[in-house]
């Protein structure tokens, strides 16, 4: 018998509808539907390379790298020296120039050197972990663990259900058997108490707890949330560990939370019209589409189109898309 082909668009055909959802898509909904469309459904992204997705891209490769090597009884030395050398490569086109005279300028903490420089430091600190990387029944490590699922609903009138997607970094166990997703985060704010405070609510961190009870058929405590703060002078970067948890019952909360959500945005993908959040403009150091809602809505395209790139549609961000 022929299976289906996989669906390879997270929109339902000739719709805005979407149906495969992650973390990232998810999440600019929430924060703003206009910062969604311009994002998601429009592809429209700042010109120019972005410091920190690079950054975090090539930083995230690096650890998998490493926690892969190392599941593999590879000792550490020779597993770093392997992931440095890689990173070496990958990273060769990776040099902003910072500008001494800001201090917030965000390449002066992010850049080839600081990156391949807090690798280093990060791994040699984590060498003796006390959380182990978790292995699947099949003897693989679960590292970078890629899922899709589907919901128990779906888009009104069809027969396609929702889809949740995405990739965990990590899954690890504690001294006592209890599993945890591991995120990692860079930072250039102290990691105290405050910083991991944020994350007991978070849309992110309760999809991960779900996705991984869904991928390991096992409960989830919640997330080991590794924090990496960036510093310009010695000794360049501090790491923090902090845990939010998640109880059975939130992430049903959350759940129901989400199929509202999901309502909402077929409401919006049917209308065209994706409004405002203007309570949200000022949060994470200013929406880079800020200036572009502050003109008139007949002009706009116009700003747009000066200050950003519109991605093709097959190269926008689709949570279907394999890592």
């Amino acid at each position: 018998m022929t299976q289906p082909t996989p669906p390879t668009s997270p929109f339902l055909p000739g719709t805005k509808i979407q149906f495969a959802w992650d973390s990232t898509s998810l999440g600019l909904l929430k924060t703003c539907p206009r910062l969604y469309q311009y994002t998601i459904i429009e592809g429209w992204q700042p010109k120019g390379e972005s410091i920190h997705l690079r950054f975090g891209s090539e930083f995230h490769s690096a650890l998998w790298l490493y926690d892969r090597l190392r599941t593999q009884d590879i000792p550490h030395d020779e597993a770093l020296r392997e992931t440095i050398h890689t990173l070496l490569i990958t990273s060769a086109d990776f040099n902003p120039t910072p500008n001494p005279d800001h201090a917030r300028d965000p390449a002066r903490y992010k850049n080839r050197t600081s990156l391949i420089r807090t690798v280093i430091y990060y791994l040699d600190d984590r060498r003796d972990d006390t959380l182990r990387t978790h292995k699947l029944a099949d003897g693989t490590a679960a590292v970078e663990l890629s899922f899709r699922f589907e919901l128990g609903w779906g888009p009104d009138g069809t027969d396609q259900p929702y889809l949740l997607c995405g990739h965990l970094d990590r899954v690890a166990a504690d001294s006592n058997g209890d599993l945890f997703v591991e995120d990692h985060k860079t930072t250039t704010s102290s990691p105290g108490q405050y910083y991991f405070d944020q994350y007991d609510v978070n849309n992110q961190m309760s999809l991960y707890t779900t996705a991984g009870a869904v991928v390991l058929e096992a409960p989830i405590r919640g997330v080991a949330i590794n924090a990496v703060q960036l510093l310009i002078e010695p000794p360049y970067a501090r790491f923090v560990r902090g845990f939010t948890f998640r109880t059975q019952d939130r992430l049903e909360e959350w759940q129901t939370d989400l199929s509202r959500w999901l309502q909402l945005a077929e409401w919006y993908a049917e209308n065209k019209y994706w409004p405002q959040n203007d309570t949200a403009c000022d949060k994470f150091g200013g929406c880079k589409f800020r200036k572009v809602c502050a003109k008139s809505p007949s002009v706009r395209k116009i700003f747009l189109n000066s200050d950003f790139n519109q991605l093709p549609e097959d190269e926008r961000w689709n949570p279907l898309q394999p890592r």
